[in-house]
């Protein structure tokens, strides 16, 4: 059975992790730019996370991350950022996959995470050891952060 773990921002991920092979593969979140006010903008790719989520073979489950605004947002960040939510909602209940919305503090407290971003690099890097390599960058946080949210939903 394959878990999924989903970092739904920007310049987050989507973890695939196949618990009884022990096999882990990570793409970061299909994204398209799109012109809106004469301005060219990033969103989530909803084409590509169908796509990730149809190559991924019979899913047990997903966690989403559940996520909010924060201090300091403006308007237009947090609407995108909800938008990208959605979309991923959306592609998941459209395919029937059975999806956690958990928060940061439970996945992070159950995998051990502490430290912020880098903390879950590094404990993505302890539980998966073979796959360190996808880690090693602070822009990678994304990527550790569905991973270890993959293994939230394989061990739970």
């Amino acid at each position: 059975m394959i878990y999924i773990g989903i970092d739904p921002g920007l310049s987050g991920a989507i973890a695939f992790l196949d618990a009884e092979k022990g096999h882990l593969s990570i793409m970061d979140m299909p994204i398209l730019e799109v012109r809106r006010n004469n301005k060219t903008k990033n969103e989530v790719n909803p084409v590509g996370v169908a796509i990730a989520m149809g190559l991924a073979g019979k899913v047990s489950r997903a966690v989403l991350e559940r996520v909010g605004a924060m201090p300091g947002q403006g308007v237009t960040s947090v609407f995108s950022f909800g938008r990208s939510v959605g979309i991923i909602e959306g592609v998941l209940a459209t395919m029937l996959i059975p999806v956690d919305i958990v928060t940061p503090q439970v996945w992070q407290k159950a995998a051990g995470a502490r430290g912020g971003k880098d903390g879950s690099r590094q404990r993505a890097m302890e539980l998966f050891p073979n796959y360190a390599g996808m880690f090693i960058r602070k822009k990678d946080d994304g990527r550790a952060d569905a991973a270890l949210m993959a293994w939230y939903a394989a061990t739970k």
